[in-house]
């Protein structure tokens, strides 16, 4: 024992400190007193609801703007069936990295092999490149549908705006930003009601499933359920819960001090909870705008959120295509540094380097530079002759190969009393989480059957 606590608790299996001397620790309240309401509900919110509202990036976006325009009111019932697996997939990557002080890669690292957490961190790096790319590609077209001008110039403002914010801005500051520009989904919302809905048969559609085995329709549930719940999201939200708590005042790894874990699971919760909540609401919203408009006016082809914005106007009115393009511009910005830090906190974990958004520049060169190539390199995506469509479907299925096994790795580790301690998931975790791991497994089967020609 002597030998253990010598070594860095973050890297091996520390012994669990007396709680006597760390559960008396007070832990600040989550909001000011003197705060207002909308400060202190804000602050009470953090990884979950940004996690959330990143999920409605361009590029998902586009998929779900797809297939409200192909199958209408189809794919209505996919966002409901699929909220509590993706809520409660995501509630465990949470408590993962704020009961262990560890983010899923460290983790990964400490209790498997070597050659597994590198296959993995290498996929999750390339999908996050491609869709960074697609991201940053309909952030500009979106830019040129509203002012005119070059896309391709507006592709490279959006990428240098995001990249200086999360470099020389620290996240707490920019964090509340990102938590302001989740408001731009509801732009999505508001298209709905510039135009008429059968909300009766709105009803029924997302109520009962339409179920097709025809390739189609198989390959555009897929794509849903590939968007809706990515690795990317998983390795995020883990590893800021983790700096969360190193930058909070006397706070500690659960798995060191778990009588505070009652409080902190409350907030997990609601903060994860909500968020998924929020996020399935939007792409509710957006799969029924392009229903109600593209669809029901024979405008099934859509790959692009540029192209849904475009067929709009027509259909909708100049303040709906509006609407749509500056949640596309507000989501990207939102999704960015999300796509670049899950990357970096990936591989910083992977090699044991200084990471987190909290830390200046100069204390985590080679974590800023992972997130800074990875932009950079999705922006140059853009000046090629990549068919961007091509390249999505292909992020899309590294991301389908990579979140089922992710998803079992995490259920064995969250499983684990060596790795959780006290802890271990609860019953009903338990059954979200596996339940996730097998619905990803389908798709991802799915998808390579699908896009096979």
């Amino acid at each position: 024992m002597a030998e253990e606590k010598k070594t860095e608790w973050s890297d091996v299996e520390s012994p669990i400190r007396p709680e006597s001397l760390r559960d008396d620790v007070v832990v600040p309240a989550l909001a000011s007193e003197s705060s207002g309401w909308l400060r202190n509900t804000l602050k009470f919110f953090g990884p979950g609801l940004v996690t959330g509202a990143a999920d409605d990036d361009p590029s998902g976006i586009a998929t779900y703007s797809s297939v409200g325009a192909q199958f209408g009111y189809g794919m209505l019932w996919t966002m409901p069936f699929i909220y509590p697996f993706m809520a409660g997939i995501q509630e465990i990557s949470a408590r993962l990295g704020r009961i262990t002080g560890r983010g899923i890669a460290g983790n990964i690292r400490l209790f498997y092999p070597t050659w597994m957490l590198y296959a993995i961190v290498v996929l999750l790096l390339i999908a996050n490149v491609i869709n960074i790319g697609a991201d940053i590609g309909a952030m500009g077209a979106a830019a040129e549908l509203l002012i005119g001008g070059s896309t391709l110039l507006y592709c490279v403002v959006f990428a240098l705006v995001s990249v200086l914010l999360q470099v020389f801005i620290p996240y707490k500051t920019y964090s509340v930003f990102l938590k302001w520009l989740t408001l731009s989904l509801f732009a999505y919302v508001g298209t709905v009601f510039v135009v008429q809905i059968n909300w009766r048969e709105v009803l029924q559609a997302t109520c009962i499933p339409d179920i097709s085995l025809k390739r189609e329709h198989l390959a555009a549930l897929i794509a849903v359920l590939g968007t809706t719940i990515s690795p990317y999201l998983l390795f995020w939200q883990s590893a800021e819960e983790v700096k969360q708590m190193e930058n909070a005042p006397a706070q500690v790894a659960l798995k060191k001090a778990p009588l505070q874990a009652p409080e902190q699971f409350q907030r997990i919760k609601v903060d994860t909870y909500v968020g998924m909540a929020f996020s399935n609401f939007i792409a509710y919203f957006i799969i029924l705008t392009t229903a109600v408009t593209l669809h029901a006016h024979g405008k099934t082809d859509i790959n692009t959120t540029a192209q849904a914005a475009e067929a709009l106007r027509p259909i909708a009115g100049v303040f709906a295509s509006l609407l749509f393009s500056l949640g596309v511009i507000g989501t990207g910005l939102l999704a960015l540094p999300v796509l670049g830090g899950s990357a970096a906190y990936a591989v910083g974990e992977a090699l044991r380097w200084p990471v987190g958004l909290e830390r200046k520049a100069k204390e985590a060169k080679a974590f800023y530079a992972v997130l800074v190539v990875a932009t950079m390199v999705g922006l140059a995506l853009n000046f090629t002759k990549v068919d961007p469509i091509r390249a999505l479907v292909g992020a899309a299925i590294i991301n389908g190969a990579t979140a089922a096994p992710v998803m079992c790795l995490m259920m064995l580790l969250a499983s684990r009393r060596k790795v959780m301690g006290k802890l271990i998931l609860p019953g009903y975790l338990k059954i979200l989480g596996w339940t996730a791991a097998a619905i990803m497994a389908f798709a991802a089967a799915g998808l390579f059957f699908t896009s096979g020609k």
